[in-house]
């Protein structure tokens, strides 16, 4: 049966209520290392997972808008549990590159299918009759152990090289090695998946290349047409938002502040205005990716303004910690975990300023596209 569909708004209000349980859950998704179960299914029931689906199969095929409101006020509570959102939102977005046969196998069971990805090409896959044969090891699975169906890539033979394929796997064919020990984002419980010479059928394969410049199967919802450059920034990126915006709620309601009340003022007064300008560079970035089509100066500006927008934010709540004195490094504050949060999921290499900097420097600098063009 088909999963009804949700607006933004009905997706931003669950994750509100959502956020609530989430901070209640939160120290002991830190020292479990994973999501605590009821934070697990709320984050399917509040409908992430069906977020970017195709709606021919149930989905909303939903706008970047709503993926970065919906995930920020989530992160509000746990930013472990808004990242978990967030890459189970994204992993739903790439069933939409399977061929027909493949996303009919995915979503048999609706749109709520909890899929996951493992980005990195850190498996082989041998061709057989049929289909492949899959072997691999990908740590840094986020969500894993929450997942329906993973997403895995692995290098396959193409003449003389090997390229990137994803294939889909059910939660049968693989397994998960406990091995998340991050001094952050501790409760994404970001384990290792494990595949032993799994049979792939041909159907459940694509390359990676047709994801990264959104070339997708059987639909034309900008979610699926838009590159991977205008998304991937915004699925990383908009936990770091609400987070920070938990950050500045703990330190103004802080009883320890240290500092006196006019100083204390002033340095919230300039980590909120940080806080607004890094969103707003980030709602920027969503509403590019959103649009019909972007510009070439787009395709560079937005994975930069994104990994800027997050390096301000780790700034804002650096500071917010320091300011706060020994207190809020105790363990259990929640300042101290969030800082340590906003640190490991700044790390991402889709966050990395210097590349994506320079790549859209180098745009700036060419007359033909750049500041210099009319």
């Amino acid at each position: 049966m088909p999963s009804l569909p949700t607006s933004g708004s009905d997706l931003r209000d669950r994750a509100e209520e959502l956020a609530s349980v989430a901070a209640r859950y939160a120290d002991r998704a830190d020292t479990d290392r994973t999501l605590s179960p009821a934070v697990a299914e709320g984050i399917v029931d509040a409908g992430f997972a069906r977020l970017f689906v195709p709606t021919r199969w149930g989905g909303d095929a939903g706008p970047a808008s709503s993926l970065l409101d919906a995930v920020s006020t989530l992160a509000g509570g746990c930013t472990s549990a808004a990242w978990c959102a967030s890459v189970i939102a994204g992993a739903g977005r790439m069933g939409a590159f399977l061929p027909e046969a493949g996303q009919e196998e995915l979503w048999a069971k609706g749109a709520d299918t909890a899929v996951v990805g493992a980005l990195m090409p850190r498996g082989s896959a041998t061709e057989v009759a049929g289909g492949w044969r899959v072997t691999g090891e990908w740590a840094f699975t986020s969500a894993v152990g929450l997942s329906d169906w993973a997403l895995v890539c692995a290098l396959v033979p193409y003449g003389e090289h090997q390229v990137p394929w994803f294939f889909a796997l059910p939660r049968q064919d693989y397994q998960v090695a406990d091995t998340w020990t991050s001094i952050g984002m501790r409760g994404t419980g970001s384990n290792t998946l494990l595949a032993d010479n799994v049979f792939v059928p041909a159907h459940r394969g694509f390359a990676r290349q047709d994801m990264v410049e959104g070339r997708s199967v059987g639909s034309d919802a900008r979610c699926h047409t838009a590159p991977l450059r205008l998304l991937s920034g915004l699925l990383f990126g908009a936990p770091a938002l609400g987070a920070a915006r938990a950050a500045l709620r703990v330190r103004a309601s802080d009883s320890l502040t240290g500092p006196s009340e006019e100083r204390l003022g002033t340095g919230l007064a300039r980590a909120a205005i940080a806080v607004d300008a890094a969103g707003l560079l980030l709602e920027r970035a969503a509403q590019v990716a959103s649009a019909p089509a972007a510009t070439p100066l787009e395709l560079v500006r937005t994975p930069a303004d994104c990994a800027f927008a997050v390096q301000q934010l780790v700034g804002v709540v650096e500071e917010l910690l320091r300011s706060s004195g020994s207190a809020a490094q105790l363990a259990g504050h929640p300042l101290q975990r969030i800082w340590r949060d906003i640190h490991s999921l700044a790390s991402h290499v889709a966050l990395r300023f210097d590349p994506a900097g320079g790549a859209y420097g180098a745009r700036l600098l060419d007359p033909a596209g750049g500041l210099s063009a009319p």
